[in-house]
């Protein structure tokens, strides 16, 4: 019996297994549209029920293959703390605290229900791909993101020592001078605060140009290993 749930809630080339999948997909979707729903002001009381009861419907479908997967795994603790049995986790935690708690006043706890996307991460190849990049490439993504931590300092103290005595409203501190790096080297620009000095112009000129090449790392980096990820795939 064990083996016969675990070949339908488990990715295999069986049509029950598929079209288990697809209706697990189906169901996301659902769910994500009446979240979006629920956002409309002045919804009609009909239409609050029926979002409601297809809440309810998903919730307990999603619980029902949370607890079959558990029941199905090799090793209990290691699906329980795994990425996807993580998501599939908080993906109906919401629902469950919302008993006896008024979830107007918690709407963290409601953004929860978005994890459901991640569900589909599941039954799609090319997230899969992606997933196995990312794993593959994390030492060096986690290389790039402390040289970029350091480089958002860096242009925090920079600039704070050029434009502070003419801009105190805008730089000052360096932590107030950190929302001017973020934005600088990830090339936003929204244009709140900016350099009047000289030597505050010539320095985000350099932090401009730095900042190029920090929004082209990490893409070079996943396709990188993209490129390898599907390549190993299709050798197997």
């Amino acid at each position: 019996m064990k083996e016969k749930i675990k070949s339908i809630v488990e990715i295999n080339d069986n049509p029950t297994s598929r079209y288990f999948a697809f209706f697990i997909q189906a169901l996301i979707l659902v769910s994500i549209v009446t979240f979006s729903v629920e956002t409309i002001p002045n919804l009609k009381p009909s239409t609050k029920t029926i979002l409601y009861v297809v809440e309810v419907f998903c919730v307990i479908v999603f619980t029902i293959e949370y607890v079959l997967r558990i029941y199905v795994a090799d090793s209990k603790p290691k699906f329980i703390f795994s990425f996807f049995g993580i998501i599939d986790f908080l993906a109906i935690l919401p629902f469950y605290l919302s008993f006896g708690i008024d979830l107007r006043s918690l709407r963290a706890l409601r953004f929860l229900r978005l994890f459901r996307i991640l569900k589909l991460v599941r039954y799609n190849k090319a997230m899969s791909h992606f997933t196995r990049a990312i794993k593959s490439a994390k030492e060096e993504i986690l290389l790039f993101v402390f040289i970029t931590l350091i480089l958002i300092y860096f242009s925090a103290v920079g600039i704070y020592y050029f434009e502070n005595e003419a801009q105190p409203e805008h730089f000052t501190s360096i932590f107030d001078s950190l929302w001017w790096a973020i934005i600088t080297l990830t090339t936003v620009g929204y244009g709140d605060v900016y350099p009047i000095t000289v030597g505050g112009k010539v320095f985000t000129f350099f932090i401009l140009m730095i900042g190029l090449g920090i929004v082209a790392i990490p893409t070079g980096i996943i396709s990188s290993a993209l490129t390898k990820s599907v390549d190993k795939k299709e050798t197997e």
